[in-house]
């Protein structure tokens, strides 16, 4: 793009001025559609794999029922999400400029709930076992198959109750992310 032209000087060329090209403004990569469309394909994307996960996860939490497809569908939330902030990363090395700086915080947030809801994961068993003064999960041993049996669902439905409300978060977070793509 030419934006004018310097008078000849010393040092330069005999023949005439020297075309001075534009410098590449921040955003000039990022306000491409193709750029936007990514974005919001990859926002779509956690969003629906992170509610389907919430949804499947609030229910069986309600029915006190395990469900091997809840923690299939929640790890695939969690590798959407890194993908969304490695999406993000992209972006802004780019030169992603957005209408709104939140798409930042909105794309790269999901990472950090994912983290701070596997450590609430974590010390929910223990809460259940401290509740029932039990030291560890060994000392289970020492009861009946029946109390046994009603600890472990404490624990499976305080661990499923943590990890769709992030798996909602996630998908709240994204929703957002998704609404402020524009512009980009």
């Amino acid at each position: 793009m030419r934006i004018g032209t310097l008078p000849l000087s010393e040092g330069r060329p005999a023949g005439g001025a020297v075309t001075r090209v534009a410098p590449r403004h921040r955003g000039a990569v990022a306000r491409c559609p193709t750029v936007e469309t990514t974005a919001q394909v990859t926002t779509l994307v956690v969003l629906a794999v992170n509610g389907v996960a919430g949804l499947v996860g609030a229910v069986r939490w309600w029915q006190v029922e395990a469900s091997v497809w809840f923690w299939r569908l929640l790890r695939a939330g969690q590798v959407s999400a890194g993908l969304m902030a490695l999406v993000a990363g992209v972006l802004f090395v780019a030169g992603g400029d957005p209408d709104d700086g939140l798409l930042w915080l909105y794309m790269l947030l999901p990472v950090p709930v994912g983290f701070v809801a596997e450590q609430l994961r974590a010390v929910s068993a223990q809460t259940v076992l401290d509740a029932r003064g039990l030291e560890s999960a060994r000392a289970m041993e020492a009861l009946d198959a029946g109390t046994q049996r009603s600890i472990v669902v404490q624990i499976m439905r305080k661990e499923m109750g943590v990890m769709a409300v992030a798996a909602f978060t996630i998908a709240f977070l994204s929703l957002r992310a998704f609404g402020v793509t524009a512009g980009l």
